[in-house]
C-alpha cells in the first residue's frame, strides 16, 4: 500500500484553513487535473487524491478524526462514507464539463474514478482499515514486546459466505437499475447537460434484490467477530508511531481483499525519565557538599542503577552523558544516551553549627556574609556603599 500524502499538503492549505479556503483550493486544483481537461497521464489519480482530501477536510467530523489520528483514523470510514456528503455538481457548476453536447461525462467520470460509476460499483472492493490504540510503558518501548490483542472485525458471514441470501435461495436482478446498482440522472442547465450517477434506491446500490435474507447475518453478508491477533512491537518505538498489520482489517466487499490493521502506539509518561528521540534525560538532585567536594552517586537507568562520578565544583544544571543507556535507534543499530542533569539543592534549615561552619568557609574564601539581624534595606545600603 502506497503511503498517503497529508491531506492539507495535497490541497496546499494550512491546517487551520476554513471551509471556504479548502473549497477554493480544491476547485482550483481539480480544474487543473480533471481527466476531461488535463493531458497529464496521472491526472485521474491526482484528481482522485484531491477529491478524497477535500471530502475529508470539508466534513467537520471526518476532519476532526483526521487531525487527531491521521490516515489511520479514517479506517472507520468506507470510501462511500468519505464521499457521502460531497455535491460535485455544486462544486463544478459553471464549468460545463461535457458541454452542451449532452454527453454529461464530467460527473459520471468523477464517480467512475472512485468506483461509484459504471459496473465497477458491483465489483470487488477492499475492506476498511481498522485502528487499535495500544498504551505501553517506556520500558516496553525500549525492549520491544509481543502481545496478543483482541480486535473486532467484520468477517464474511459463515452461513451465506457473504452472499446475503439464505442458503438455497438466489438473489434476483434489481428491476430499477438492471443490476448496475446505479441510476443516471441528467439535469439541464444554461451551460448544457450535467449527468450525475447515484446509487439505486430500490436495491441500495447492490444491483440485486434479496427476497430471503440470510438468518445469520440478517442479509448483511458480514458479521462482527472478535479475533486474537499476535503483534510484535519493535524496540525503540516512539510515542505516536503507527504500525501496519496487513490484511487484519475488515473483510472486503463482494470478494475484495480485507483492509489493514493499524496499531497506534502511545508511550506512557515515565516518573523518572524524559525522552528526546532515542536519548533519555534524568534530573538528579545532589547536595551542596556533593557538588562542592565531588562524589560518586548511583544514577538510575532502564536497566538498573550505574555509578556516576560527580567532579568537585560541579555547578547546578550540569549534564553528564552515560553512553548507550538510552533507547534503541529505530533506523540503525545502537542505542541513544542517558543525560543526567544535576540540580544542586540548597538546604532550607541549618542549625547553628552548620551556619557557623559556612561563615568560616565564606571567611576563608573571602566572601562577605551579612548578619541575620540586618534588615533588607540595610543590606541594600551596604551594597550601594551608603
Amino acid at each position: 500500500m502506497a503511503e498517503k500524502r497529508d491531506y492539507y499538503e495535497v490541497l496546499g492549505v494550512e491546517k487551520g484553513a476554513d471551509k471556504k479556503e479548502i473549497k477554493k483550493a480544491y476547485r482550483k486544483l481539480a480544474m487543473k487535473y480533471h481527466p476531461d481537461v488535463s493531458d497529464d497521464p496521472e491526472s485521474a489519480e491526482k484528481f482522485k487524491e484531491l477529491s478524497e482530501a477535500y471530502a475529508v477536510l470539508s466534513d467537520e467530523e471526518k476532519r476532526n478524526t483526521y487531525d487527531q489520528y491521521g490516515h489511520a483514523g479514517m479506517g472507520g470510514f468506507s470510501q462511500e462514507d468519505i464521499f457521502n456528503n460531497i455535491n460535485f455538481e455544486d462544486i463544478f457548476k459553471g464549468f460545463g464539463f461535457g458541454g452542451s453536447s449532452g454527453g454529461g461525462a464530467g460527473f459520471e467520470s468523477i464517480f467512475d474514478l472512485f468506483g461509484f460509476g459504471g459496473g465497477s460499483r458491483n465489483g470487488p472492493q477492499q475492506g476498511d482499515d481498522l485502528a487499535y490504540h495500544l498504551d505501553i510503558t517506556l520500558e516496553e518501548a525500549a525492549q520491544g514486546l509481543e502481545r496478543d490483542i483482541e480486535v473486532a472485525h467484520k468477517k464474511p458471514c459463515p452461513k451465506c459466505h457473504g452472499s446475503k441470501a439464505e442458503p438455497g435461495t438466489e438473489p434476483r436482478v434489481c428491476p430499477t437499475c438492471g443490476g448496475s446498482g446505479q441510476v443516471r440522472q441528467v439535469s439541464n442547465t444554461p451551460l448544457g447537460q450535467f449527468a450525475t450517477i447515484r446509487p439505486c434506491n430500490t436495491c441500495q446500490g447492490e444491483g440485486k434484490i434479496i427476497d430471503t435474507p440470510c438468518s445469520e447475518c440478517n442479509g448483511k453478508g458480514i458479521v462482527k467477530q472478535n479475533s486474537t491477533i499476535h503483534i510484535k512491537i519493535p524496540p525503540g518505538v516512539d510515542d505516536g508511531s503507527r504500525l501496519r498489520v496487513p490484511g487484519e482489517g475488515d473483510a472486503g466487499k463482494r470478494g475484495g481483499p480485507p483492509g489493514d490493521l493499524y496499531i497506534l502506539i502511545k508511550v506512557k509518561k515515565h516518573p523518572l525519565f524524559k525522552r528526546d528521540g532515542s536519548d533519555l534525560i534524568y534530573e538528579m538532585p545532589i547536595s551542596f557538599v556533593q557538588a562542592s567536594l565531588g562524589d560518586t552517586v548511583e544514577a538510575p537507568t532502564l536497566d538498573g542503577a550505574v555509578d556516576l562520578k560527580i567532579p568537585s565544583g560541579t555547578q547546578s544544571g550540569t549534564s553528564f552523558r552515560i553512553k548507550g543507556q538510552g533507547l534503541p535507534h529505530m533506523r540503525w543499530t545502537g542505542k541513544g544516551n542517558l543525560y543526567v542533569k544535576v540540580k544542586v539543592i540548597t538546604p532550607k534549615k541549618l542549625n547553628s553549627k552548620q551556619k557557623e561552619l559556612l561563615r568560616e568557609f565564606a571567611d576563608a574564601s573571602g566572601e562577605e556574609i551579612y548578619a541575620e539581624d540586618k534588615g533588607f534595606f540595610d543590606k541594600v545600603k551596604d551594597a550601594m556603599g551608603h
